[in-house]
């Protein structure tokens, strides 16, 4: 298999006006990129990403063939296409058409598959789609679409929901997962696990990813979580919101007064609603609850 080409190389295989992009803000694991094309006939080489076609604008003819025969159906508004990736194929439709293009990393999923079965992944196959009526990944790629334009607080947390939201969906609905039998023995070592600990303490104010995590321990991301959750007895997200928490506790009862917002920045929170919300749900009160009470006790 020749080199396999990235989201910025697609448009040299499928040529047509750019009208959204959302490379500038290096989403990990995930890029968003809009199109205004005209009628086409189109080889696409092997892809590096799953690509997700979410059609915004025109109504066309949709045709698609992988070495075999065509497939075709009618696409428009509220219709889907699924490409998988490493697979060359040949598409071509009849009437101008307005898209968006979401492309999924093999680690973004993998990682995601990883953490559903708890189990390490052998191989993950994606279902070519030509046509798919699902409101839900619509809605996750308009609210992806809405993030770019508007770069709110919290919005790399925020992406990294959706795109947690949007590997899911895509592996209950379209995609073949095959599982390691070998189970992965013991935990991590000692050094592991300090680096770990220390990793997560020093990096609490920004977003902290499984693949940053796996790098540090030089591990697949699928190996880091079994290790991890033999070690801390929960998957490494939940550590880390509890680190989160337990950070946001130390700042509150440091008698210094600092505002919530600026408490839940400094725990690496999306927001102040955000923590709100983890602290309600860990410890059944709200953060000034919380300061509020201890300041009573002490």
């Amino acid at each position: 298999m020749g080199e396999l080409i990235t989201p910025d190389q697609v448009r040299t295989w499928i040529p047509g006006d750019l009208t959204l992009d959302s490379s500038a803000h290096a989403w990990a694991g995930l890029t968003l990129k809009g199109y205004r094309y005209p009628d086409l006939d189109v080889h696409i080489p092997a892809m590096r990403d799953y690509m997700i076609v979410a059609y915004r604008g025109g109504a066309a003819r949709m045709s698609r063939r992988n070495g075999g025969p065509w497939q075709s159906d009618r696409v428009g508004p509220g219709v889907v296409s699924i490409l998988t990736r490493a697979e060359p194929s040949q598409w071509r439709w009849d009437q101008p058409i307005d898209v968006s293009h979401a492309y999924l990393s093999h680690d973004a999923i993998a990682s995601v598959a990883a953490e559903v079965f708890d189990q390490d992944i052998a191989q993950i196959e994606m279902n070519d789609q030509v046509r798919s009526e699902d409101p839900a990944v619509l809605t996750i790629m308009a609210a992806l679409e809405r993030e770019i334009q508007a770069d709110s607080l919290g919005s790399d947390l925020y992406v990294e929901a959706l795109r947690s939201q949007l590997c899911i969906h895509l592996l209950r609905h379209y995609a073949s997962v095959t599982l390691r039998q070998q189970a992965v023995a013991g935990g991590l070592s000692p050094r592991q696990r300090r680096l770990l600990v220390e990793y997560v303490e020093d990096n609490l104010e920004r977003p902290i990813s499984l693949a940053e995590m796996a790098a540090l321990t030089r591990m697949s991301v699928s190996h880091l979580i079994r290790k991890f959750h033999a070690d801390f007895s929960c998957p490494p997200h939940a550590y880390v919101m509890r680190q989160r928490i337990e950070h946001a506790k130390r700042l509150l009862i440091s008698g210094q007064e600092i505002p919530l917002k600026l408490v839940a920045a400094r725990s690496g929170f999306a927001d102040q609603s955000h923590m709100s919300r983890l602290f309600r749900r860990a410890l059944n009160m709200t953060p000034s609850e919380f300061r509020r009470t201890t300041s009573k006790s002490s």
